[in-house]
């Protein structure tokens, strides 16, 4: 299983990043987009933490610094032309075109972090933590709650209505067949099957493999150009 080269220290750390990336990027662009979205993910967990709402706020931390982590070492490998893992490919070549918009780039890149990068920084944690999924479910469905608000108001935010116009829209076609909820409840059943997997490293790559494959197509289909 692929290791990560560097972590950060914080999720303070991994939010100034993501500034700095918002900061430099094009608004337009579709990584950008996405950026926008998980910075806001992010700063609503590091809230949530300062807030004492999570019952284990070093397993949270953990969880969400080594879950940002596995993003920005795909920004990080496309910046030294490198090739990306699978699932973030389709973003990344698509993130200038003209027919694909905002809400699929948003979409599309939390498929891929939620469908591969959760699963694999689940598995991260329980190595740091020395401890077993079942003991960060609670983290990881909180994590989940603020994601599913999240992406209900990237929704309307991105594509309002709806209307009769909205529901013959082609977007709305494409975008209603996948669900966060469903991806994350997917991602929970590959952690632990990675984790029970840990004994046996050549499964375990190969599982991966075959999970960042199979994330990177549906981020393909979500990025399908579209008529304006």
């Amino acid at each position: 299983m692929a290791q990560l080269e560097q972590f950060t220290t914080s999720v303070d750390a991994v939010v100034s990043r993501m500034r700095a990336l918002d900061a430099a990027l094009p608004e337009r662009d579709g990584v950008a987009v996405f950026n926008r979205v998980y910075l806001a993910v992010t700063e609503a967990v590091d809230r949530s933490i300062d807030a004492h709402r999570f019952a284990n706020a070093r397993a949270a931390t953990t969880l969400d610094v080594r879950f940002a982590e596995r993003y920005l070492a795909a920004v990080d490998a496309v910046t030294a032309e490198r090739h990306p893992p699978a699932c973030w490919r389709p973003l990344f070549q698509l993130r200038r075109h003209p027919g694909v918009r905002p809400l699929q780039f948003a979409l599309a890149g939390i498929n891929a972090h939620i469908g591969h990068d959760l699963a694999l920084a689940v598995v991260d944690s329980c190595r740091t933590l020395d401890c077993e999924p079942a003991e960060l479910e609670d983290e990881f469905d909180r994590v989940g709650e603020l994601l599913v608000s999240l992406e209900e108001r990237i929704r309307e935010d991105l594509m309002p209505g709806p209307d009769l116009l909205q529901i013959a829209d082609p977007l709305t076609h494409l975008l209603g067949a996948w669900s966060l909820e469903r991806a994350r409840d997917a991602t929970w059943t590959a952690a632990r099957a990675l984790w029970a997997l840990r004994g046996l490293p050549e499964v375990a790559a190969e599982f991966t493999e075959r999970l960042d494959a199979a994330v990177g197509f549906a981020g393909r289909m979500l990025l399908t150009p579209l008529p304006s």
